[in-house]
């Protein structure tokens, strides 16, 4: 693939990770303006089944913002290293190298408990609400398993149900109706609201939604995206969307960044990149949406 033709470049291996030292060395560089998440010089790779050592290259180099209360969409065709993003993002996979920096700390130097305390404003929601709920415990039991997990409120079990039952609220599912339910008792579009409480209760500052819509039909997906927004404006949240669906993302993400083969192609503001692709890729992206909306 030629070299991107894009408002935002990413830097090739030598400067990459020359870069990646710096960031090490200088988490926030002197002038630079603190956003709520920075990422520098991410890479990642992963073994080759019976490749002997082999190694492929998911991530080059990644670098992007998500700034207090805004929305970013992260695009790309299936395999380009979103999720991979996200997850890491999420704490559930170490990258390579690079910098995570959360409010100006580089969240990748911690351990331990450190670690754990920076991460619990970030959570979220998975792509497969059926798969992402444990069928044997109850929406309440599910809704309060961070709390557990991060010991909020621990020995008060009266304060973890009114936190539940408040979180419930917040994504428009009745405490009173759900909290004894079973995950197989509730449609699709019930589930990923469970989900977003889930990762709602913890009161985040940012969500990693990984392609939160596409198991729902197209109404739901409205519907869900409106509820996210609403709890956008509400709480001062900010998400890092990630999905294939390009058509997705306009009127719902202030900026958009497109992933190509592990490497970004192209970002900007939503509409100027859905109107006025740059990028060879980001172009044929808009190209079949438009084929679609031909049928």
């Amino acid at each position: 693939m030629s070299a991107p033709n894009s408002r935002q470049n990413q830097p090739d291996s030598a400067a990459g990770a020359s870069h990646e030292a710096a960031a090490a060395a200088e988490p926030l560089r002197s002038g630079q303006a603190q956003s709520l998440l920075r990422i520098e010089g991410l890479h990642k790779t992963y073994a080759v089944p019976g490749g002997r050592s082999r190694r492929s290259e998911v991530l080059r180099g990644i670098e992007f913002t998500v700034e207090e209360n805004e929305t970013v969409g992260l695009v790309g065709a299936s395999g380009a290293g979103k999720s991979t993003v996200g997850r890491i993002i999420a704490g559930l996979e170490r990258p390579d190298s690079g910098a995570m920096l959360f409010r100006g700390t580089d969240i990748w130097k911690l351990r331990g408990k450190q670690r754990n305390e920076a991460m619990r404003p970030i959570q979220m929601i998975f792509q497969d609400p059926y798969e992402s709920l444990s069928p044997w415990m109850t929406i309440e039991q599910l809704v309060a398993e961070p709390l557990v997990i991060q010991r909020v409120q621990a020995g008060n079990p009266a304060a973890r149900r009114e936190m539940v039952r408040q979180a419930l609220s917040e994504v428009s599912l009745q405490p009173d109706r759900y909290m004894n339910r079973h995950p197989h008792e509730l449609s699709g579009g019930e589930r990923q609201r469970v989900g977003l409480a889930r990762a709602f209760i913890c009161q985040p500052q940012l969500i990693i939604a990984d392609e939160p819509t596409s198991m729902l039909d197209p109404s739901l997906r409205l519907e869900l995206l409106e509820l996210m927004n609403r709890l956008r404006q509400r709480h001062n949240i900010a998400y890092l969307f990630i999905t294939h669906d390009i058509a997705l993302t306009r009127g719902f993400c202030n900026r958009m960044i497109v992933l190509d083969q592990g490497v970004i192609v192209e970002s900007g503001p939503t509409e100027q990149v859905i109107d006025e692709p740059q990028h060879p890729f980001t172009q044929s992206l808009i190209g079949s949406l438009l084929e679609l909306n031909r049928f």
